[in-house]
Formats: C-alpha cells, sequence, structure tokens
C-alpha cells in the first residue's frame, strides 16, 4: 500500500482545529478518494463522506444538505465532498456555509475535484481565504516502483495510473482501459459536463493530436493543419487549455524576459503521464523507440520540475533549444535533458551567454530521481 503525500499532509491538517477548507484537486484515477477514503476510516470523531458524481448535477439544496447532516453529528465532524466540481454554484454555496461554521470551528472540511481548472476559478473568484490547495497529481516513477517493482523503462511505456498496472502484459488490452476507463470520462462528462464543446469530435481530436507530440514545440497552426474537423486556432488554444485544467496536458511558454512575448509564443506540449501519450500508439512497436521513449523521458523530467517552486519555460533562439528553463525568486535555471536524443550542447551555451547569472543543470537517466529534491 502506497501512502501518497497528499495523504500524510491531510491527516496531519485535520488532527487540529481547522479555520479553512481542505481542497485536493488533481486527476481522475490517482488515488485521491481511496487516500481520503483511508483518512476518512480512521477518524475517529463523527463523519460524513458524500460524492456529487452524478450524471445529472446537484444544486444548493444537495450541498445543503450534506452540510447539515454534518453539522447535526456535533463538534469536530469531518466532512468530505467528493467531485465537488459538478455541484452547480458550489463556490458560492460552501462560502455561505463555512462562514456561517467558520467561528465555532466545529467542521472540518475536505473537497475533492478532478476538474482543476473550473475548481481553481471558483476559489479564486468566490472562495478567496477560506481554503488551501492540496495538488495530487500521477504517480511518479518512484511510486510505481515501490508499489510494482517497475524499472524506469517500464514507468516509460505504462506510468502513471496504477489501476492499469495488471494490465501492462496485455498492452493492447492495457491502451483500451486507459482510452476507455480514464480518458474518455474526463473528455466526456469531466470536462464537457462543466464547459460547452460546441464540437466534440474536434476536441477529441485535439486531445488525441496533442498526445503525440510529447515534448515538443508546436504552433497552433500546425496542430490546426493536422486536424480533420474545421476549425481555427483560437479554438484549438482554447481546448488544450481545457485539457491542461484537468491535469492532463501542461502547455509551457517561451522564456523570453517577457510576458507578452512568451504568451504568444508556440507552446511546449507536456502529456503529465507516459500513459496518456502512449494510450494513442497505433503500433505497439513504438513501446520500444528510443526516440519516442525519450521524448516520454523529457515529459517525466518536466512534470517532475512542475512539483516544484517557481515558473517553468523553454527557451529557443533559432536552432538552438533548452529543454527547461525554471525561474524561482527571481533566479534561472536551465535544464538540459539526457535522454538518448540528439542534443547540441551550444544551446546551453548560447543560453549562458544570453543570461549570464543563470544556473545550469544536466538531467539523465541516473540522475533525475534528486528532482524531488528542492534543491535542484
Amino acid at each position: 500500500m502506497i501512502i501518497r503525500d497528499f495523504e500524510n499532509i491531510l491527516e496531519s491538517r485535520i488532527s487540529n482545529p481547522l479555520n479553512f477548507v481542505q481542497v485536493l484537486i488533481g486527476p481522475r484515477q490517482v488515488g485521491k478518494t481511496t487516500g481520503v477514503s483511508r483518512i476518512f476510516e480512521k477518524y475517529s470523531f463523527p463523519k460524513h463522506f458524500a460524492t456529487a458524481d452524478s450524471p445529472s448535477p446537484y444544486g444548493y439544496e444537495w450541498l445543503n444538505t450534506q452540510w447539515n447532516i454534518a453539522r447535526e453529528m456535533g463538534s469536530d465532524t469531518l466532512l468530505v465532498i467528493d467531485e465537488i466540481q459538478k455541484v452547480d454554484n458550489w463556490p458560492e454555496t460552501c462560502k455561505l456555509l463555512f462562514d456561517q461554521d467558520r467561528p465555532k470551528k466545529n467542521l472540518k472540511v475536505i473537497l475533492l475535484g478532478s476538474a482543476s481548472l473550473s475548481i481553481q476559478e471558483g476559489l479564486i473568484s468566490s472562495f478567496a481565504g477560506r481554503f488551501e490547495l492540496i495538488h495530487a497529481p500521477h504517480w511518479s516513477y518512484e511510486e510505481c516502483k515501490n508499489a510494482f517493482n517497475w524499472d524506469l523503462n517500464t514507468y516509460l511505456k505504462f506510468g502513471g495510473y496504477p489501476a492499469a498496472a495488471d494490465l501492462i502484459n496485455e498492452p493492447a488490452r492495457w491502451q483500451s482501459y486507459v482510452l476507455n476507463s480514464i480518458i474518455e470520462p474526463v473528455l466526456g462528462r469531466d470536462i464537457s459536463g462543466i464547459v460547452r464543446i460546441n464540437n466534440p469530435a474536434l476536441f477529441r481530436q485535439a486531445f488525441r493530436l496533442a498526445m503525440s507530440y510529447p515534448a515538443q514545440v508546436i504552433s497552433y497552426q500546425k496542430l490546426l493543419g493536422q486536424l480533420q474537423d474545421k476549425g481555427n486556432a483560437a479554438t484549438i488554444k482554447h481546448y488544450l487549455e481545457l485539457i491542461e485544467g484537468a491535469y492532463l496536458l501542461k502547455k509551457l511558454e517561451k522564456f523570453s524576459g517577457s510576458t507578452v512575448m512568451s504568451s504568444s509564443s508556440s507552446p511546449k506540449l507536456l502529456s503529465l503521464a507516459p500513459a496518456l501519450s502512449n494510450a494513442y500508439i497505433d503500433d505497439l512497436t513504438k513501446l520500444s523507440n528510443p526516440d519516442w521513449l525519450g521524448h516520454i523521458f523529457e515529459c517525466v523530467v518536466g512534470a517532475s520540475l512542475l512539483k516544484l517552486p517557481g515558473k517553468l519555460y523553454y527557451w529557443s533562439y533559432g536552432d538552438y533549444e533548452v529543454d527547461f528553463i525554471r525561474v524561482v525568486d527571481n533566479k534561472v535555471i536551465a535544464y538540459e535533458v539526457k535522454s538518448g536524443l540528439t542534443h547540441k550542447a551550444k544551446s546551453l551555451q548560447v543560453f549562458k551567454k544570453k543570461y549570464p547569472d543563470a544556473e545550469i543543470k544536466i538531467i539523465d537517466k541516473d540522475s533525475f530521481f534528486k528532482l524531488a529534491n528542492s534543491n535542484i
């Protein structure tokens, strides 16, 4: 049994009186509900667990009912609500209910959600000052190694979702499970249930195409040119932002020292788990292709860097490119990923000449485990 970091954080916080709602967000099928359920079972005071995971959205009345059930159970009651983003007007309702209870500190509230963009917008617009945010990312290599005895190569093929681990000896079956039981519910229910998608077929095409360019810089126009259905660059950009909000993808902007220039640059696309890109491979022999796995490894490194403080970018200048640039506390750190792909060492020299105060780091398959340490 793997105890994820968010479990330790939550368990520590609910052991004392809480003056904030604990909000746990992350992608589907990474153990959020399982981890919170373990905490819930061990909790020795009154408790109430409810889920809004229903085809039809719940509203104010449902959320108010769950809250009142917990209130009636007495002080120190733990209230857990899963899939909170599916409740209509949940930020305003939670704000009203929590503000009524906050002076008494008689409830400990945990909210779980999968569509992070929707949740974070609600938190910022209506729930500011009343919550602490906790992230539950995809399973890391270290977690898969400890749970399933995987080596790095196995993780680069199948990593990210523990529920699919039993199927890796049948790659085609594994792909079917990831596509139909993990990806499709996110695209067809989680995102589409919150935001109106005018062209669902184009939306799915855009996701599949984005997953086929792991750790690669590609323009919205080039993506658009490869889609079968009609659309425009603004639509594709919007679709990728929705996918990013569901924790399946990260779009990195180009580091330039100018926010305006960065936001208008072509993005570098990172799939946030190897399974997301590999689920769409038509030729399964590609799972052993060194170049393809090199791109997947670069995504894994990028996902690890995203967990660290600061803002992450990529950098390019003409034919020169540096894989990742992290800016934290006005400090610039350039990361070159050695993954078996062809890299020009001169890119780091050019970057260093342009930004002489920047720190340079090289990451290969033997050293990337150190990414868990804050000093890298």
